[in-house]
């Protein structure tokens, strides 16, 4: 029998090799456990995400109450929470959705409108008051119009005659009154000079030139005057109110995006290029070569005041006026009870200028510019010559197949909602 005798080293070795492969295998075992745990946490944090989509997509299907927040039911387990609020943001529904699934956090705001439709775009919808549309001089309107049972006639003023091939480009119907905007929004539009009431001493700021901001995570931030404002080298950006019990000037020096301006008297002076949404209820004008990007929104409530007397004691009509040269990509909304013998402009667009979006207006409409997009008009009236034509418009432009497709806007009853924009 032969025996084999082994160096020492060579056991050392055996033993060292052994210690490698172990490990290795364990290692290899740990790579595969976090592994699995990067997956489960990634799922989680993928399931949170879309789980606060599903938030935004239920306050968008359901009736939820007004400054409500409601707990949306996932499933059995008790780690997952998604939580929505709805509430408004100016003229335009803002919805709020929390989701939650054990340590993992995620939130995401919209500002909700109505969703346009593919197809048979409304370009004009005049209420019946019994007497025809007139089109004079270079007006067209193009797309689906609802006229009164007199429906549409070519006129003269002042010696210019339509010029148009035909008087409609596109498909009529028989209209009513007006579409009712949302229960929501008339609230809204009646209610948003008082609500500082009840905003908390906290989140009063004061205003000075330079830069401000404010996410719509956290609560809004009010700067607030019994007196007139100027906003002039300034910069406001997100969840800001800027309110005067007078008058606000917006200069082109002021850099605003997203916030909500309230006053009886807005003047928006020329060249301005902001963002925002202007409440009054006495008098808004925007100036020549103003852009308002979208989604903006000029509000007159004349219900609240009704007409003002200036300083020379003379009985003012609150209205809506859009300079030469001005765009306007968002709604503009007039919203007033004047008497049966009312001969004034409520809403007036002049010449060069463009509004894509809509225009609601429940009283008088002066058309002397363009919308890309809807006019909601009880009366049209033109002031020509030093007379004025009931329900006639005078080189006015209406085309709703400029608007873009993806154009969400004004809340009217049984509107399909979308999300108009992410906010921040």
């Amino acid at each position: 029998m032969v025996l084999l005798k082994l160096k020492s080293g060579a056991l050392q070795l055996t033993l060292f090799i052994s210690i490698i492969i172990a490990v290795l295998l364990m290692g290899f075992v740990l790579l595969l456990h976090s592994h699995k745990r990067f997956q489960v946490q990634t799922d989680f944090i993928l399931e949170t995400t879309e789980n606060a989509q599903k938030g935004i997509e239920h306050a968008m299907l359901h009736s939820i109450r007004l400054k409500d927040t409601v707990a949306i039911p996932l499933d059995e387990t008790n780690y997952k929470t998604l939580k929505i609020h709805r509430d408004f943001w100016g003229i335009f529904e803002i919805v709020t959705s929390k989701s939650k699934i054990k340590t993992n956090h995620f939130r995401k705001i919209a500002l909700i409108g109505a969703k346009s439709k593919a197809q048979n775009r409304t370009a004009l919808y005049l209420q019946d008051t019994r007497k025809p549309l007139v089109v004079v001089g270079r007006t067209k309107i193009e797309g689906v119009v609802f006229l009164p049972k007199q429906g549409v006639k070519a006129g003269t003023i002042s010696g210019h005659s339509y010029t148009g091939s035909q008087l409609l480009y596109g498909s009529t119907q028989q209209s009513a009154a007006l579409p009712p905007l949302t229960t929501g929004i008339f609230d809204q539009i009646e209610s948003i000079e008082y609500q500082v009431s009840e905003i908390s001493n906290a989140q009063f700021i004061t205003i000075k030139p330079g830069l401000y901001s404010n996410s719509f995570f956290k609560p809004v931030q009010i700067h607030f005057s019994k007196s007139d404002i100027l906003l002039n080298e300034v910069q406001l950006t997100g969840h800001i109110i800027v309110q005067s019990k007078t008058k606000i000037t917006v200069q082109a020096s002021a850099v605003l995006k997203d916030i909500v301006l309230i006053a009886p008297e807005i003047e928006i002076e020329n060249n301005v290029i902001a963002n925002f949404q202007a409440f009054a209820s006495k008098k808004m004008s925007v100036g020549n070569s103003v852009q308002l990007r979208y989604p903006s929104a000029l509000i007159l409530n004349k219900n609240q005041v009704g007409s003002q007397s200036n300083t020379t004691g003379i009985k003012e009509k609150p209205s809506i006026q859009i300079g030469k040269s001005s765009v306007v990509k968002g709604v503009v909304v007039y919203l007033g009870n004047d008497p049966p013998n009312n001969y004034k402009t409520q809403i007036e667009l002049q010449e060069t200028s463009v509004l894509i979006g809509e225009l609601y207006c429940n009283q008088n409409t002066e058309l002397k510019g363009t919308v890309y997009g809807t006019v909601f008009a009880k009366n049209f009236i033109a002031n020509q010559f030093g007379s004025i034509y009931q329900n006639h418009i005078y080189n006015g432009k209406i085309n709703v197949h400029k608007l873009p497709k993806k154009y969400v806007g004004l809340l009217f009853n049984n509107s399909k909602k979308e999300v108009l924009k992410w906010l921040y």
